[in-house]
């Protein structure tokens, strides 16, 4: 990453999650979860919640709606079914992230490519589930970090190459004390990773920020 991405404050959680492997940890309100794509173009799909009141998830009906945008970005809040504000996308070296094709599963990969019995998100996302004490009924349409899929005049999708290159990252400030349960996806028979499956960095930090930005004093 270059010096202007350099964080400044305490990491209190650094690690690199194994291509194809799944992640989950707890954000305090106020903190930060930055996820960097480490060598380019490679898809982190995740959902979120209230650590304190699980039912309470992340939504992307609602969150669409109030970015006004298919495409997620610098400044998008992440809102929950309670029309709540889980986490806030305070920097973005990319700019275009998916949040409406949900995740990869190996009934889909089936259904469209023909190839039983592979590798999932879903799959991931149901093992780190279980570790908190969730199951299936938790898994909600997710974000789709770095992924790229633009919809034409008609209405039509494709999943193409994701933008991102070495080092690109988001910045999710907490704006409640969240659970998070993310991906670093294993799908190789669409562009989503452009065919090669990479590690990705997952850092949990505070900088003396408050959820709403202000500094303390």
């Amino acid at each position: 990453m270059n010096a202007s991405s350099a964080i400044t404050g305490t990491i209190h959680e650094d690690l690199v999650v194994a291509p194809g492997q799944p992640w989950s940890g707890r954000v305090s309100k106020g903190d930060v979860l930055r996820i960097v794509d480490l060598e380019g173009r490679q898809a982190v799909d995740l959902i979120c919640f209230n650590a304190h009141a699980l039912t309470e998830a992340y939504d992307c009906t609602v969150t669409l709606r109030i970015a006004k945008s298919i495409f997620l970005g610098k400044g998008v809040k992440l809102y929950s079914n309670k029309c709540n504000p889980i986490f806030t996308i305070e920097e973005d070296s990319v700019g275009h992230h998916d949040t409406m094709c949900g995740c990869c599963s190996a009934e889909i990969n089936f259904l469209r490519y023909g190839v039983p019995d592979t590798p999932s998100c879903k799959a991931n996302l149901l093992s780190e589930l279980g570790k908190h004490d969730l199951d299936e009924r938790s898994l909600v349409p997710n974000v789709n970090f770095f992924m790229y899929v633009p919809v034409d005049v008609d209405g039509n999708i494709e999943f193409k190459l994701g933008f991102s290159q070495p080092g690109d990252y988001v910045d999710l400030r907490a704006e409640m004390d969240a659970l998070v349960v993310l991906s670093n996806c294993p799908q190789m028979l669409n562009p989503a990773n452009g065919y090669k499956l990479t590690p990705i960095r997952v850092v949990r930090y505070s900088d003396g920020r408050t959820a709403g930005g202000a500094v303390l004093d």
